[in-house]
Order: structure tokens, then sequence, then C-alpha cells
């Protein structure tokens, strides 16, 4: 059985912003935009790609809360109305196969105690290697060209 489940956000952190002003946006660093094109829009919501004409968010998000020395946030896109994937055990889908991935894997204590960049249709194998040592409790995986935050990689017991 696969070790790992990859998940999207919540949407609901985020929806009622889709009715927010340009101002209110502007406040808190996000900004409403139209994907141009079928790719190039990854939502972290629905780990999709946004298809040309949708609307979007892009907005700082904090993808590692927890109070340790690799806190960080960055930019990422959610798409209005998206709905949160998760993912059977195993499943890399097309959103993050055909991307290059920088991984970063944290123990219980949110250290950072590995990472390393693969191509995202190689990824599968990576992630089963990873939650197959105990000391790692989940991974984060980022889209190494822009270098934003793409999804949650959890461990399948």
């Amino acid at each position: 059985m696969p070790g790992f489940r990859l998940s999207g956000l919540p949407h609901a952190p985020f929806e009622a912003m889709f009715d927010w002003s340009h101002d209110e946006l502007s406040a808190v660093g996000a900004r409403r935009c139209i994907a141009t094109e079928d790719f190039g829009f990854p939502c972290r919501v629905s780990l999709e790609e946004a298809r040309a004409g949708e609307e979007l968010l892009l907005l700082p998000f904090q993808h590692q809360p927890e109070m340790s020395p690799y806190r960080a946030s960055g930019p990422i896109f959610v798409r209005r109305g998206a709905t949160q994937c998760r993912l059977p055990p195993g499943v890399i889908p097309p959103y993050v196969a055909r991307r290059l991935i920088s991984w970063r894997a944290y123990d219980r204590l949110h250290d950072m105690i590995d990472a390393d960049v693969r191509d995202g249709a190689a990824l599968a194998e990576e992630l089963e290697r990873l939650f197959a040592l105990a000391d790692v409790a989940y991974v984060h995986l980022h889209n190494a060209r822009r270098g934003c935050f793409s999804c949650l990689a959890s461990r399948v017991d």
C-alpha cells in the first residue's frame, strides 16, 4: 500500500475573499486575476490547473505555520468555488507530475530533515522512500521554478 497522500488546502478560509473589493484584497497583499491560459495557474485547493477565463485569487499563504526556524509563507493561487482535493493514496496528479518539484521533508518538531528537487512524474517513488523513514512526519511540495508552495504530502498508515 502506498505510504503517502497529497491534499489540497481547504477552500473555506478563502471563500469570503472572492467578494472583497480591490482595496480589501490589496490590504492583505492579495489580488484577483483571471487565468489567461490552461496552464500556469495551479489552484492549491483543487490541485488542478485553472482553465483560461477562470477567476482566481493570488495571495500570500503561510504554508509552514508551525513555530520553528522553518516557518514560511509564499504566494498561492485559489480558484473561485474550488473543492478541496484529497487524492487516493499514492496518486500524483497532473498538476504536480508536469512540474519540477522541490520537496522538503519535516519531522514531528517541524524541522526540515531532508530536501531535494525531482521531476514531478518521478515523485511517487521518492515520497514512498521518504515515508518509509520513521523520522519523516510530512513533506511539503513546492513548484521549483517559481518556488511556490504546491501541496502537502501526508503519511498513510
